[in-house]
């Protein structure tokens, strides 16, 4: 369902899903759970300090090898949920 101001239709889950954000340079990373996820963006609560997120822009790892993610822009914070947009590659997208 859309809501609100966003573009995509969002899945909120069930059961909690723990997930990952780390930096784009590896030097931090936290835990955190996937709220709910959409085509273009994710609300997540992140456990331990927000501050790390004033970096605006990290990955969100998906699964435990890593091999899942998605890079994000940071859109707001909340005490400790976060909202995150999806930055896409145009090179890949553009055809």
């Amino acid at each position: 369902m859309a809501f609100g101001r966003r573009k995509s239709d969002r899945v909120q889950f069930a059961h909690q899903h723990t997930v990952n954000l780390m930096a784009v340079d590896g030097t931090w990373s936290r835990v955190c759970v996937l709220k709910d996820i959409s085509a273009t963006g994710a609300k997540l609560e992140v456990e331990g300090s927000t501050d790390v997120l004033t970096s605006r822009e990290f990955f969100l790892v998906l699964s435990s090898t890593g091999l899942a993610f998605r890079r994000c822009q940071l859109v707001w914070v909340d005490g400790p949920a976060a909202g995150v947009h999806f930055i896409h590659d145009k090179k890949k997208t553009a055809s």
